[in-house]
């Protein structure tokens, strides 16, 4: 029977550049000799790509937002997440659930509790192994937001006060779990953050 896998995911306000990280972090993790598997959310499924694209273009309250994250996420974890770990596979997700109390619940107001117990219904016992929360400030995240040249999402084009929020409580989640949780100073140059993320992939 193979050994259980692990999850890794990747958190962070827009632009902070965590998607630029993901493939250095997986041959970091190929080259210790694991089978990786890269994946995100919303998404990595063909029904949770479908919720994606609608709730990233479609405007709605946030109840029926935090709804959708979670139908997207329970099938991501059922068809991808749960067999990969099974099967001893580490899997590399951009974005879990810390992403939807950071968005969905400091940054409009949907309940913790709510967000929660939602969690353990969809990934009963699954949490992250470690979360690498990519911060920066608004002002670098608009900077590169507009570097990318690309149309922006509903959640991208937010005013500072959204953005606040959600950097707000991503950060209180990092407190209450430092052991899971890895911030990054997203603000400083490429080569030392992926040095900086090298080494603490290695403690694991």
């Amino acid at each position: 029977m193979p050994q259980r896998g692990r999850l890794i995911t990747l958190e962070g306000v827009d632009g902070a550049g965590k998607s630029t990280h993901l493939d250095s972090i997986r041959e970091r993790l190929h080259a210790r000799g694991h089978r990786v598997i890269v994946t995100r959310e919303p998404g990595g499924t063909e029904l949770a790509e479908k919720l994606r694209a609608l709730v990233l273009s479609q405007p709605m309250d946030a109840l029926s937002e935090t709804l959708l994250m979670f139908a997207a996420r329970a099938d991501h974890v059922q068809r991808v997440i749960a067999p990969a770990i099974a099967a001893g596979a580490w899997v590399l997700c951009d974005r879990f659930t810390d992403a939807t109390l950071a968005y969905q619940g400091a940054g409009k107001g949907v309940a913790q509790d709510l967000i929660e117990r939602l969690a353990e219904a969809v990934h009963p016992g699954l949490q992250p192994d470690r979360t690498f929360l990519f911060d920066c400030s608004y002002e670098v995240s608009k900077q590169r937001l507009g570097a990318a040249g690309k149309q922006l999402d509903r959640f991208e084009r937010e005013d500072r006060e959204f953005f606040e929020r959600v950097r707000k409580g991503y950060l209180v989640q990092a407190v209450k779990q430092p052991q899971r949780f890895t911030v990054v100073d997203a603000s400083r140059e490429l080569a030392e953050i992926r040095q900086f993320l090298a080494v603490d992939i290695d403690r694991l």
